[in-house]
């Protein structure tokens, strides 16, 4: 469990990959996709009508949000003709392995269920979103670009720290270069761009419409293209300015891409805020990383985290996985229409997919998870739970010291002494490294609009609203964390429902050894306290 968390802690790389039909190779140039002719047209919704018979180019299929869509897209829409996935070879594996492995997991149980011949959508295309050109070799370009007419681009590198030169590779030069490939695609109906809510953070109402880049993009790349990574990583801080982290500095950069390469294509910008598991479908809770607050959550339910810094009073803007998505397929549909009806002809949209209408705070996320983790406990727990959010830093410090590195030194010792390697202080290095990235966005809060989100969801027929939930206000959410927490156990703890009365009965001795210790530190406090006061009063009797 501590290096699933520490491995996570909220900062890996999703990048934009793609793979391969198994078994079949990558060149499909002479190839013609066709809709099946067992398609039936006859009461699909508006949104599946949109989608029947058509060809979609999907970067980012092998991260988080990428496996839902692509599992959302089969199951809600069945009448697509064809999936391209762009995947990078990766640990040894090629694409074909890849796109094979990617089903494997239990996310797409009922997809293989509902619709056991799905694999014959899928095709896999070799390339990488950190090389130029997103490293597609030229027959699979030409396919591509003949065949495809709607593109879904939600490959990043979403790590908070991660270095200049791959984010600006990745989440600014890969736009540009999907922003191209589009161009070049005579059958393009509409094209989506996944940016992020906090985008633009250093303004603290964020409406959707376009801001200021801090820096021009193509500029920013060849300064990347020109400079060695030393002179990068020394330049980064002043390249960064009032932005807290690459991530939102390049996500920023990469929406001006979007407008200057965009501006005659059918394309939209989509901004969810902090995704966290799914709500609903295809399973409940399901979750494959331990980005922001489920790191928190995996953290506090195991004993290894007892505080971070962050005001509890204010919005914790989460949106379910699955909800998420849904709104992202609506709002490809809607850029179509958009550009249809030539309406809004000299604006690109975008849409800030936030929690505001239906809120939650840091607080409340704690109480919920803690409420339903208690009962749920998992094995791997290494100390009861005791977590807090500590709004003062100074506060959040003297937690750090007392109660993550003190203990971590004591048991590191205890650990050196019977001849094992320590591994606590090293851990609690990692874990605290994970929360600084995390305090910006713990400590301040944001007002967003989000008008146009809203008027999408009126605009969906009754049906696609239902069978596209994306209305946050229908999120109930002590519902949502009986399932989170339980989610984060089973996939990514990696705890079976079958360890819980073995968990429970390790759980009951972490308890009463966490009384146990409470009394006797109140129990030195007091002894120290009463000692000091002798003192003070010997002093004054002397004098």
């Amino acid at each position: 469990m501590v290096e699933i968390l520490l491995e996570s802690g909220g900062q890996e790389v999703a990048v934009a990959e793609s793979g391969s039909r198994s078994g079949t190779p990558t060149d499909y140039s002479s190839q013609e996709i066709r809709p099946s002719s067992s398609t039936e047209t006859i009461n699909l919704t508006p949104i599946q009508e949109f989608f029947n018979g058509q060809s979609v180019f999907i970067t980012g299929g092998t991260g988080f949000l990428g496996k839902l869509l692509i599992d959302k897209l089969l199951r809600g829409c069945p009448g697509i003709s064809c999936i391209y996935l762009l995947v990078r070879p990766k640990k040894g594996k090629d694409v074909h392995q890849r796109a094979e492995e990617l089903f494997d997991d239990p996310l797409f149980a009922r997809l293989k269920e509902e619709h056991p011949k799905f694999r014959h959508q899928i095709v896999a295309i070799a390339g990488d979103c950190s090389s130029p050109d997103l490293g597609i070799s030229p027959g699979d370009r030409a396919t591509i670009t003949r065949q495809v007419s709607i593109v879904f681009h939600v490959a990043a590198t979403v790590r908070f720290d991660e270095k200049m030169k791959l984010a600006v590779a990745i989440n600014v030069r890969s736009p540009r270069d999907i922003m191209l490939l589009c161009k070049e695609m005579p059958k393009l109906k509409s094209a989506v761009h996944v940016s992020t809510a906090y985008a633009n953070c250093p303004h603290e109402t964020i409406e959707e419409k376009f801001y200021e880049p801090p820096i021009d993009p193509d500029k920013l790349i060849s300064l990347m293209e020109c400079m060695d990574d030393k002179l990068v990583e020394d330049v980064t801080p002043q390249l960064l300015g009032k932005w807290p982290n690459t991530y939102a500095y390049t996500k920023a950069v990469a929406e001006n891409i979007i407008k200057k390469e965009g501006e005659d294509l059918p394309v939209g910008i989509f901004r969810p805020a902090i995704v966290i598991s799914t709500y609903k479908e295809p399973i409940r809770g399901w979750i494959d990383n331990m980005y922001g607050p489920t790191g928190v959550a995996a953290g506090a339910g195991t004993g290894l985290l007892r505080s971070i810094h962050c005001d509890g009073s204010i919005q914790a803007n989460v949106v379910p996985g699955d909800l998420t998505v849904n709104a992202l397929i609506a709002t490809a549909w809607d850029v179509a229409n958009l550009k249809r009806d030539k309406k809004e002809t000299s604006d690109i949209p975008i849409y800030n997919y936030v929690s505001q209408d239906n809120p939650i705070s840091y607080d409340d996320l704690k109480v919920m998870s803690a409420k339903h983790g208690i009962d749920i406990p998992t094995v791997r727990a290494i100390w009861y739970y005791s977590f807090r959010n500590n709004k003062y830093r100074i506060v959040h410090l003297f937690y750090v010291y007392f109660l993550h590195l003190l203990p971590a030194l004591l048991m590191d010792t205890a650990t050196l002494c019977v001849g094992k390697t320590p591994r606590l202080l090293k851990i609690y290095k990692k874990i605290h490294r994970f929360m600084d990235v995390l305090n910006y966005f713990t400590t301040k809060e944001w007002k967003f609009g989000n008008e146009r989100l809203k008027s999408l969801v009126c605009k969906m027929s009754k049906e696609d609203r239902a069978n596209f939930l994306c209305d946050m206000m229908e999120v109930d959410w002590d519902l949502f964390f009986q399932t989170y927490i339980l989610g984060i156990r089973l996939y990514l703890i990696k705890d079976p429902m079958e360890t819980l009365p073995q968990a429970r009965v390790k759980w009951q001795r972490l308890y009463w050894m966490h009384q146990a210790l409470k009394l006797v530190l109140a129990y030195v406090f007091l002894r120290l306290a009463w000692l000091a006061v002798l003192g003070i009063l010997r002093v004054v009797n002397y004098v």
